[in-house]
């Protein structure tokens, strides 16, 4: 038998998470074999027939309608972010993608304008694959100061947030709370595979970090869907201690894949004055730089 694909393992996965009592049902019969509700139970709520969800699970199925889709979320209890996910599988099982040769991320005129604004605070620009495409001086010392600051000018050698994360201790080391980061990040990257399926990058550099990282098969089975939209994180740096930051992803406007990243920190607090602090010895040991690594 075929593997599901995309849509159909998002939907065994959600099945699996929910309970009978989640969803108003008895637990009645002989004891469960399965994790979850049923594919009948699932079907009942959703009002559509067992075969044709099977088939859905199964992908044998890719014309679900709206109304469809609709009773089947609420079904699935799914929230906002899950079920605009849902959309988009269903919308590119319906379509078979064509392969396509990806183009290089490249950073607009605005984008980098808008970096060297916010140079008083830590902030990168990441682009679909979270590759980064340019980071600010403290940007880079807070987040990955073992890495050439050069890296993202050269798109050979771009450094990966991703990959970082799960696959570098530096950055693992950094953030006090590894696995919350790390879910965030694996939540996001379920979003982009769903709005970007025919991205062979995209699908390189999750089957890279599947055979490196058992952490990362676990999360990645979960099928989680949010996005890194804010979220504080305690960071144990190692050139100023413990510093608390708020990391906030903001959307850029003419390039919509890629985002803005920026760390803030409460006015007058430790945290600021470390990140002060750490923007002065940037500076020393840096005298040359410009502030903002960037692709042109």
């Amino acid at each position: 038998m075929s593997a599901p694909g995309p849509l159909g393992a998002f939907l065994q996965a959600r099945r699996a998470r929910l309970r009978p009592e989640d969803v108003g049902l008895r637990a009645l019969g002989p004891r469960r074999r399965v994790a979850g509700l049923r594919r009948e139970e699932l079907a009942q709520l959703a009002g559509v027939s067992v075969s044709y969800y099977a088939r859905l699970e199964q992908g044998l199925s890719r014309g679900a309608s709206a109304e469809v889709l609709d009773a089947i979320a609420r079904a699935l209890l799914l929230d906002v972010h899950e079920r605009e996910h849902l959309d988009r599988l269903a919308g590119a099982a319906r379509h078979a993608p064509r392969p396509r040769r990806p183009r290089p991320e490249k950073l607009a005129d605005e984008t980098r304008d808008l970096l060297r604004a916010v140079e008083g605070v830590p902030a990168i620009v990441l682009g679909r694959r979270t590759d980064v495409l340019a980071w600010n001086a403290l940007g880079h010392a807070l987040l990955a100061g073992h890495l050439d600051p050069a890296g993202p000018d050269d798109q050979g050698r771009r450094p990966n947030m991703s990959r970082m994360l799960f696959l570098d201790p530096h950055c693992r080391e950094l953030y006090a709370n590894w696995t919350r980061k790390a879910r965030a990040v694996v939540g996001n990257l379920r979003i982009a595979v769903g709005r970007h399926p025919d991205d062979p990058l995209l699908a390189g550099l999750i089957g890279e970090l599947t055979m490196n990282s058992p952490e990362f098969v676990a999360m990645w089975a979960d099928h989680r869907v949010a996005p890194c939209d804010a979220a504080s994180y305690e960071l144990r740096h190692p050139v100023v201690g413990t510093v608390t930051v708020t990391q906030q992803t903001l959307s850029v406007a003419r390039s919509p894949d890629h985002a803005l990243i920026v760390c803030t920190t409460p006015a007058g607090s430790p945290s600021e004055e470390a990140l002060a602090l750490l923007g002065q010895v940037s500076v020393d040991r840096a005298p040359h730089a410009n502030g903002v690594g960037v692709s042109t």
